[in-house]
């Protein structure tokens, strides 16, 4: 009897474990990197950034690593805002015009949506 209720014990201990909360550690591994899907899921990573982080002093601001880590620049809805106050306007140094043509217009959008919620590129007029 006492072996069959310390079996049925490990029995439930082991079904129990299976069912915990989703978690995803912080690691670093050099060489390689992707994307995997499986289900409703999908996870990309970089692999090969051991410096990965946002720094700053004085005037100077540094993400290290292929990915921003830091509060530097993301297009949002903030961008989106100024960008619609410049929306068919013409003239020089218009935060709005991204292909810097004099104008902005359903290219400088496209401009736009492509960096829709990823690091603004170097020299973002929009900020």
């Amino acid at each position: 009897m006492r072996n069959k209720l310390l079996s049925i014990f490990v029995l439930f201990s082991l079904t129990a474990v299976g069912y915990g909360d989703y978690s995803i550690s912080w690691h670093t591994i050099d060489s390689g990197g992707g994307q995997s899907t499986g289900g409703q899921y999908t996870l990309t990573g970089t692999i090969g950034q051991p410096d990965a982080a946002y720094s700053a002093g004085g005037n100077y601001e540094l993400l290290g690593g292929f990915w921003p880590g830091g509060p530097l620049c993301i297009v949002n809805f903030y961008d989106f805002t100024r960008f619609a106050g410049h929306w068919l306007a013409n003239g020089s140094g218009l935060a709005g015009d991204l292909d810097i043509d004099g104008d902005v217009d359903i290219e400088d959008l496209k401009q736009l949506a492509d960096n829709w919620l990823c690091y603004c590129p170097y020299n973002w007029t929009l900020r």
